[in-house]
């Protein structure tokens, strides 16, 4: 079986969760299928993390002319254009080099419209999906009125024709199922994942003394970007947390900028520390400098499925985060303090529990990192090439998925 990768990391450089995720993916399925081939798109110049990894297409930047009219639909044409790429690239490959790709997996939903009308019948491949979400109601999904029932084509195109879907998260497959999209037995759970070489439990004291902190009462937030991530409920919810310390990692210099500011205003300034974006392999230092570690709010609900979760999990640290039903799929419910989302005052209260109780921390971060230890990117990968033999041997259109 050879299997065509097919991303649209909008960073070569890992950053963001997008990129990191599908970087990782790819490394861990490339050890296990080494004639695996990924395409991903020249989306910046210079050297990157996927070089000799994938094979780089060009990207034709249509989303450039969103600065004249804002809309995501330049960003579909884009897409589109690509995905006209991979298919053009995949063609000339069956053609000219005899190469023949027998499950194409794509984890992006504008490819994943094309490739599934197209694939299967000029590359005679089938198409597995990893579904993110509903573009009908993606939160950077088209605006423009006349465009809805478009989205809710494009649903369900992607989430019908491909030979199978996987999803992150139980609760969306659930969804599907519920809306009469699509039969479970054919959408394999295939959650995020942390790099164990990285994520390991760490001493507390020996971090913070590398990254030259005081030892007082400690609580850590790490992200790409904080972006709709609730990090300013987290700064309201600190001013009922006295004598603790909250460093912010990661975060873009406008979003940073915007908190600085709520913290002048909240008379936080002696208790915040932003850390900014750090090294990959500088991250987990942070996190084990942490007596709690929080997720203060998610982008989405039943999809949501956080790189942070399973990266706090791993460092055995108490975890603070919302209760929602595809969270506690990773936590069990016990591997993490779970709160009402949005809740600033229970977040408040869960924040002085952890922190004035060193028992309660220690059985968290001890049940948390139980529960995500199976979740590596190498038996990520495992899952994927199995949904994708399955795919390749399936008959009359039947292929039956993980639970």
């Amino acid at each position: 079986m050879r299997i065509c990768y097919v991303a649209y990391p909008n960073s070569l450089r890992l950053r963001s969760a997008n990129a990191v995720q599908t970087h990782a993916t790819l490394r861990a399925l490339k050890a296990l299928a080494p004639d695996t081939l990924a395409i991903v798109p020249r989306v910046e110049t210079g050297p990157g993390a996927f070089d000799g990894l994938a094979l780089h297409l060009p990207r034709i930047g249509i989303g450039r002319l969103s600065r004249f009219y804002r809309s995501t639909l330049w960003y579909y044409a884009e897409r589109s254009v690509y995905a006209w790429l991979v298919l053009a690239t995949l063609l000339w490959l069956r053609l000219v080099r005899r190469q023949r790709f027998d499950v194409i997996y794509v984890r992006e939903v504008i490819c994943a419209l094309w490739l599934s009308l197209l694939a299967p019948r000029l590359i005679g491949a089938r198409v597995v999906y990893e579904v993110h979400d509903l573009e009908s109601r993606n939160p950077s999904r088209a605006r423009e009125r006349w465009v809805q029932p478009l989205l809710h084509l494009i649903d369900r195109v992607t989430l019908t024709r491909p030979a199978a879907l996987t999803s992150l998260t139980a609760t969306f497959r659930d969804l599907l199922a519920s809306i009469g999209l699509r039969d479970p037995r054919e959408v394999a759970i295939l959650p995020d994942a942390y790099d164990e070489t990285r994520y390991a439990p760490q001493d507390r004291d020996a971090a913070r003394s590398a990254l030259g902190l005081s030892n007082e009462p400690t609580i850590v937030y790490a992200g790409l970007t904080f972006a709709y991530r609730g990090v300013d409920l987290l700064l309201e919810a600190l001013v009922d947390v006295p004598g603790a310390r909250l460093i912010l990692v990661g975060g873009r210099d406008q979003e940073r900028a915007a908190l600085a500011e709520q913290v002048q205003h909240l008379g936080l300034a002696e208790r915040v520390l932003f850390a900014g974006v750090q090294p990959q392999d500088r991250v987990p230092v942070y996190l084990a400098s942490a007596d709690v570690l929080v997720i203060p709010g998610t982008v989405t609900d039943v999809t949501a499925s956080p790189l942070k979760l399973f990266e706090y999990m791993a460092m055995e640290r108490a975890v603070v985060c919302p209760d929602l039903p595809a969270l506690r799929e990773i936590t069990g419910g016990d591997g993490a303090l779970h709160i009402p989302r949005g809740d600033r005052a229970a977040l408040a209260c869960a924040l002085r529990l952890l922190l004035d109780d060193p028992a309660l921390r220690q059985t968290l971060a001890r049940r948390g990192r139980e529960r995500v230890a199976p979740h590596t990117y190498t038996r990520r990968a495992e899952c994927l090439i199995a949904v994708c033999e399955r795919v390749m041997h399936m008959r009359d259109g039947v292929c039956a998925a993980d639970g």
